[in-house]
């Protein structure tokens, strides 16, 4: 089923839900101004039909049971619209397409606008190609810290940050990182947790 067909035989669950399809919340920008809680991957759809997803790591995981050890796979995938919309997830399942299914909706239920600009003291073109100001993000022992960057500078990070970054929009950007940054799924949590303060922070 595609997706503008799986939109039209949405059945909300969530009372934001129904408003979402009756038409009484206009944007998606208008949940995020509201705070409200978005607790359905369907109205992530609605309102951002052309989402793009990649998946940025697969890894095998077991846990013991009863029956013995239960192999599944992790794996990690980043979704965004590439104009200021990025989302996270992680998914568990015994076939690859089962996790990447799960992963997927849990990013479409963790997706945050990125507040983009030019605070470059290089640049200064007010033209949305990077972030507005240095933004520092965490998850387990990765650290990233992302500094505004002028035009023509590109994506100065690692490759898994790379795909969060592209895919929220941004053009060019510095980067340092500090932790076990070979672990690609705590990378592009911390790559995701810094965007994320973008919007937190008012400038």
């Amino acid at each position: 089923m595609s997706a503008e067909s799986a939109v039209e035989a949405w059945q909300p669950r969530t009372w934001i839900g129904r408003l979402v399809k009756e038409g009484k919340v206009k944007s998606i920008d208008d949940l995020f101004r509201l705070n409200l809680p978005i607790k359905e991957p369907e109205i992530i759809d609605f309102f951002l039909p052309n989402l793009k997803h990649e998946v940025v790591g697969i890894n095998i995981v077991q846990r013991q049971t009863d029956a013995g050890e239960v192999s599944q796979f992790q794996v990690a995938v980043v979704i965004g619209n590439e104009d200021g919309y990025v989302g996270v997830g992680m998914g568990k399942g015994k076939q690859v397409n089962q996790a990447i299914e799960k992963a997927t909706r849990e990013a479409k239920l963790n997706i945050v606008p990125v507040r983009r600009g030019c605070g470059s003291w290089h640049c200064s073109c007010d033209e949305p190609h990077s972030i507005p100001f240095k933004v520092i993000g965490k998850s387990g022992s990765v650290e990233i810290v992302l500094i505004p960057a002028p035009k023509g500078v590109g994506l100065v990070a690692a490759d898994s940050a790379k795909v969060v970054l592209r895919l929220a929009g941004i053009k060019d950007i510095w980067s340092y990182t500090w932790g076990e940054t070979r672990t690609t799924h705590n990378l592009v949590k911390a790559t995701y947790d810094a965007l994320k303060k973008t919007y937190a922070f008012s400038i």
